[in-house]
């Protein structure tokens, strides 16, 4: 494993940190899911991100348990918050002073922790003013309940304010979190030079295209049984990938990982990884044997003619449009 400093910080995580969105408390028993933290652990992975709305706050439980035990000053815990938690509440939701407060005390509570090293903005709230918002950030830090912030999919212009008002606050926001892979590029215009300019750092999630990346679908065919595309919720946010142009162009993929000695996986790990401005990749897993292959992506260095065939391969199928992350941003609060 190899360790990346997380903005400009002088916090470091490791380069593959472990996600449980669509896992831990859903698809995977918790049983399975302790032998994939323990793997990961195991390979190095000291970083381990989770959100309070994954699985309506039972994936933040899954991994407390699962980390219970283990030396805190050695690893790296970071949670969100934003979406609806609980039973819906008018307040259950958003960015507000009350909302932010209670959700971090609960979110504490299920990872058995007092406090996470990265606390982030799930998503940004129109509704509630920034300055409120930061200001309840900072108050979470101020009470040693976390110690750095980050967000998630916010568009360069929020993460300049919410970066300005930080400092103003004197707290760091360090980190973004927003989806990147080959196929979705869609933070390079404009996100990347704006935090590369202000000292954040990414921490991409969906480095493998919600499994696309994989290699494992083929055009034209069903989803392979047991697959992520084949359920019925998990499969729903796959939409934008599950298309024939996109599968066939992935295919065309093989024979440049081939060449390059890695897995499909560790290909699309290891090409999210080249952008200097990544700090981290997310991975999650349903086995551990996933764990050990998505780890073997660590410390990889694709050559400029590798980068080249892969961009000839996928040509027109990349998402590009940096208007990509406010389209997909919630509009209003979803309750």
């Amino acid at each position: 494993m190899e360790y990346r400093y997380l903005g400009n910080s002088g916090l470091k995580i490791s380069e593959i940190t472990y996600g449980n969105w669509l896992t831990h408390g859903s698809q995977v028993e918790n049983e399975q899911a302790h032998a994939c933290v323990r793997t990961a652990l195991e390979q190095g992975i000291s970083t381990f991100d989770t959100a309070d709305v994954y699985a309506n706050t039972k994936a933040e439980s899954v991994l407390g348990e699962a980390l219970k035990g283990e030396r805190r000053e050695s690893l790296e815990i970071f949670t969100k918050v934003y979406w609806p938690t609980g039973p819906g509440g008018k307040n259950d939701t958003g960015l507000s002073r009350k909302h932010i407060m209670e959700s971090i005390n609960g979110s504490l509570q299920r990872l058995q922790t007092d406090y996470v090293d990265l606390y982030q903005a799930h998503r940004y709230d129109t509704e509630t003013p920034l300055e409120e918002t930061m200001q309840a950030f900072a108050d979470v830090v101020r009470q040693g309940k976390a110690l750095y912030i980050g967000v998630s999919e916010w568009t360069a212009d929020q993460i300049r304010e919410g970066h300005r008002l930080a400092r103003e606050l004197g707290i760091q926001l360090i980190s973004s979190q927003p989806q990147y892979s080959m196929l979705w590029r869609v933070i390079e215009p404009e996100v990347v030079p704006t935090c590369e300019e202000l000292g954040i750092s990414q921490i991409v999630w969906s480095p493998m295209a919600q499994g696309v990346l994989s290699g494992k679908y083929q055009p034209g065919a069903q989803p392979p049984e047991g697959s992520r595309a084949a359920h019925e919720e998990a499969g729903a946010s796959m939409r934008d990938f599950m298309k024939d142009d996109i599968l066939s162009a992935v295919q065309g993929l093989k024979p440049v990982a081939d060449e390059a000695g890695l897995s499909m996986a560790q290909f699309a790990i290891a090409w999210v990884l080249q952008n200097d401005n990544v700090a981290a990749a997310l991975v999650g897993a349903s086995r551990p044997e996933q764990v050990v292959d998505n780890v073997k992506a660590a410390g990889v260095r694709l050559d400029d003619s590798v980068m080249t065939k892969i961009d000839e391969a996928l040509g027109s199928v990349v998402q590009r449009d940096a208007g990509q992350t406010a389209a997909r941003s919630p509009k209003s609060r979803v309750a």
